[in-house]
């Protein structure tokens, strides 16, 4: 299974608990539509019940997540990363931060967190339940690989445009990821 993700927007150089939970929530609705659509449509029935015994859903604090790669259905990602931010192609370290700092924010913020990485106080919207993640947890990444280049037009120092390609894999064939055709 192969889909893209986008975001426009801060994306800071070690975020806060604020800033990751900033980005799940403009990733949510993306993958929110993805679980409606095949192969994943077929299966949120049953992998979205918190009484199902292969439930994708986790619980975090008040939060419920999901997520759809897990250990539970043995998949795992591969990750291409487009990102273009508004400075000179090779300057490593910017005025928004520096690229493998911004990029464990974003791979951060694409998994469900822990209870100590929620921020306090923070309490899920109506249409947040579940909140939707890419991944269970970032050590399902296999292959992670980087592109960076100029944002063109007015932007912000901190602004990025990042593309995620995902490309989703099984590690075991099992009846929990027999629809998926991967």
């Amino acid at each position: 299974m192969k889909f893209r993700l986008h975001y426009r927007g801060p994306l800071k150089s070690n975020g806060r608990p604020q800033d990751r939970q900033a980005l799940r929530r403009e990733f949510h609705p993306q993958l929110k539509d993805l679980w409606t659509r095949s192969p994943l449509a077929h299966q949120a029935e049953n992998f979205l019940c918190k009484d199902y015994e292969l439930t994708v859903l986790r619980e975090v604090n008040e939060w419920t997540f999901s997520s759809v790669v897990n250990e539970t259905r043995h998949l795992v990602a591969d990750l291409d990363v487009t990102m273009l931010r508004p400075e000179e192609p090779g300057a490593i370290i910017t005025k928004g931060g520096d690229i493998d700092n911004r990029l464990k924010t974003l791979l951060d913020a694409l998994s469900i967190p822990k209870a100590n990485q929620i921020p306090n106080g923070d309490t899920p919207g109506a249409d947040e339940k579940p909140l939707y993640c890419l991944l269970e947890d970032d050590n399902l990444v296999t292959g992670l690989r980087v592109s960076v280049d100029r944002l063109l037009g007015p932007a912000r120092p901190s602004e990025v445009l990042v593309i995620v390609h995902v490309d989703v894999s099984v590690t075991r064939g099992a009846f929990k990821n027999l629809e998926l055709g991967i």
